[in-house]
């Protein structure tokens, strides 16, 4: 953590990469799941076949945090490296994704792209962390959920505005062949996620390691191979060990919070399918205008946020958000005109908006410097857990529970944000924190 303040476009160049790690994202929220559809997939099936973004960021993001702590090169800084493998893997993997011929080729691009995705996200937001004083942490964090926003907007934007442009005349519903205009948006994707994150190379220089960190960092190099291959496990483990209590409450609040996330992200569009009968591509474009919808809402209070965060602090802006995301997902089912969906998802984005940038903000301001990779990775563990238990949990729950019907899957996520909000008042503002 520095103590100099930066300006608003060193922030601003700063965290831009986000944009296309999100456009990503947002791919992975709203077409990926359609194109395992498209290929085959059940409605029961779409849990189990996203549990490469929970396992996947469950091994790779501590990992790669843990390394980073320990890295320095005076060239390419300690981060830095990181973030842009892992944009080199994801750009490839969005190339090639819409060519996927079988459900099942599709799986294992997914798979990689959450590889590259993980790889280049947790050292991305320790670089925030590492460069802003206390002061600036609510705004640095809360611009990255600005990007987080935009990059999603991009994504959504760009599938239902193909679809429109390109789409006439496809077949929709009994197809199962991916549709030529949805390749656009993953070939724009591929190009977002390496040039956004080389300007955020190129124009944010990493300050150098204190004495103390040099010293740590000499010390790890000179251990034997089979020593620093542990090191990364030790930390975590000692990491978790010792972590603050404020982190521990905060994992039950992720536990509901990331299981309702996940359950929207791939059920928005079956439930459309079923409150409003629609064929594939009409539910795939109006998921897509429902999700740039929010994040528009998420661009427009990501920074509104941050006063009154330092008004109100970061806990009652966080409660308030989650009980309005609820709120949101409790209503949406039973809104059967699309064009008034939009009223609950500008609540959703303000929940999101939130989500993104407050809790790193205040976990950001209470860990040790020298092990703020470590401990973004462990947040990072926090939301995978979840959405890993959601994948091998809800096909059955949907199937046995549920009578497999995604307007009863978006109501339970709703009573999950609304447990998840309860949760969070429990929580203790970071200055109160005892450690």
């Amino acid at each position: 953590m520095s103590d100099t303040k930066l300006s608003f476009w060193q922030i601003w160049n700063m965290n831009i990469g986000f944009l296309g790690i999100q456009f990503s994202f947002g791919l992975q929220q709203t077409a990926v799941n359609p194109i395992f559809t498209y290929l085959g997939a059940s409605l029961e099936d779409l849990p189990l076949l996203n549990i490469a973004g929970p396992v996947t960021g469950l091994l790779v993001q501590p990992i790669i945090g843990a390394v980073s702590d320990k890295t320095w090169s005076p060239k390419f800084g300690r981060r830095r490296p990181f973030f842009l493998i892992g944009a080199l893997i994801g750009s490839a993997c969005l190339f090639i994704f819409p060519y996927s011929p079988t459900l099942w080729f599709a799986v294992g691009m997914l798979w990689i792209l959450d590889v590259g995705n993980n790889v280049a996200m947790e050292p991305y937001r320790a670089l925030v962390g590492d460069k802003l004083p206390k002061e600036q942490m609510s705004f640095g964090f809360q611009m990255q959920s600005l990007f987080v926003g935009a990059g999603i907007v991009l994504a959504n934007a760009s599938i239902f505005l193909f679809q429109d442009w390109f789409g006439a005349g496809e077949v929709g519903e009994d197809t199962q062949t991916i549709p030529t205009w949805l390749y656009y948006s993953f070939f724009i994707g591929a190009f977002l996620s390496l040039a956004t994150i080389l300007w955020s190379v190129f124009k944010t220089p990493e300050y150098p390691p204190t004495d103390e960190e040099f010293e740590e960092i000499n010390r790890h190099k000179a251990l034997p191979l089979i020593e620093r291959i542990r090191s990364p496990f030790i930390d975590i483990s000692l990491a978790i060990k010792e972590m603050p209590k404020f982190m521990w409450k905060l994992s039950g609040i992720y536990l509901f919070q990331w299981y309702a996330l996940f359950i929207y992200w791939q059920y928005i569009m079956p439930m459309f399918k079923e409150t409003m009968g629609f064929d594939n591509d009409q539910a795939l474009s109006q998921a897509a205008k429902m999700n740039t919808t929010y994040n528009v809402s998420t661009m427009i209070f990501a920074l509104l946020l941050v006063p009154l965060a330092l008004k109100w602090g970061g806990k009652k802006v966080y409660v308030i958000s989650l009980f309005v995301t609820g709120i949101a997902m409790l209503s949406i089912p039973y809104i059967q005109d699309a064009t008034l969906v939009i009223y609950p998802m500008i609540l959703f984005g303000i929940g999101w908006a939130a989500m993104m940038g407050i809790p790193y903000s205040m976990v950001s301001k209470i860990v040790p410097t020298e092990r703020r990779g470590v401990y973004m990775g462990i947040l990072n563990m926090m939301i995978v857990i979840p959405m890993g238990i959601q994948t091998v949990t809800f096909g059955p729950i949907i199937k046995n529970f549920l009578g497999n019907s995604a307007v009863n899957a978006i109501l339970l996520g709703g009573v999950f944000f609304v447990i998840s909000g309860v949760l969070a008042m429990r929580l203790r503002q970071p200055s109160q924190i005892e450690l």
